[in-house]
């Protein structure tokens, strides 16, 4: 074996565990948890079950293994955002809740929510792993914009945590959407201005000024 096939190869094996993710996420978006086997995440990789099991023992994995891949980074990426710039709430809000929408909510990961909705209750700790790795962190980033914005000023007095849902909320409900029988393929467009009019009633309803009582 020449030096070149050698390194082609181990590159592969290298990579060999991301497309595994890769596979099972499709898998469990279209399949739901239960529903899925091991022996379709090989079928979809393209591999063996043994090669699978070199380096996944479980859905469990798999699915910690699809977090750590793709969502974690996405995280990580907005807490770094947030400590850089919460010096301008209202930007840093809508920068964030745009950044999710097309990175995750959009993508296959979205499916992952509606995923925890449906089946979460019998896989307890999957669920767990999720609230707390993704639904926890996501929330918390939120929260705190949304703090720095009641504290500078910029945004109303109130509840951070109900505030964060009723901002956050619909656009996790048109992820869930997306990845339901009844909506069409994932990833399709928003309707035309959905964002424009989405921020001009959030930050509206955000803005301290509104506030005061119409006299």
């Amino acid at each position: 074996m020449d030096s070149t096939t050698a390194s082609t190869r181990q590159r592969r094996k290298e990579a060999r565990p991301a497309e595994l993710a890769a596979a099972a996420l499709a898998l469990f978006v279209e399949k739901g948890f239960a529903a899925t086997r091991l022996d379709n995440v090989a079928a979809r990789a393209g591999v063996s079950k043994g090669t699978l099991y070199l380096y996944f023992d479980s859905k469990e994995a798999l699915f910690r293994a699809v977090i750590e891949e793709s969502v974690l980074p996405l995280i990580e990426a907005s807490e770094a955002r947030v400590v850089a710039n919460l010096d301008d709430p209202a930007r840093l809000l809508r920068a964030l809740l745009v950044e999710w929408w097309e990175c995750f909510g959009a993508t296959p990961l979205g499916g992952t929510c509606k995923l925890m909705i449906s089946e979460g209750g019998n896989f307890p700790e999957v669920a767990a792993y999720f609230n707390e790795q993704v639904i926890g962190r996501w929330s918390a980033l939120l929260r705190q914009v949304i703090e720095a914005g009641i504290a500078r000023g910029v945004f109303r007095p109130g509840s951070p945590e109900a505030l964060r849902q009723m901002v956050f909320h619909p656009l996790l409900m048109q992820s869930v959407l997306q990845h339901s029988m009844f909506a069409g393929p994932p990833g399709r467009p928003l309707p035309e201005q959905y964002f424009d009019t989405y921020f001009d009633f959030i930050l509206r309803g955000l803005g301290a000024a509104d506030t005061q009582e119409p006299r």
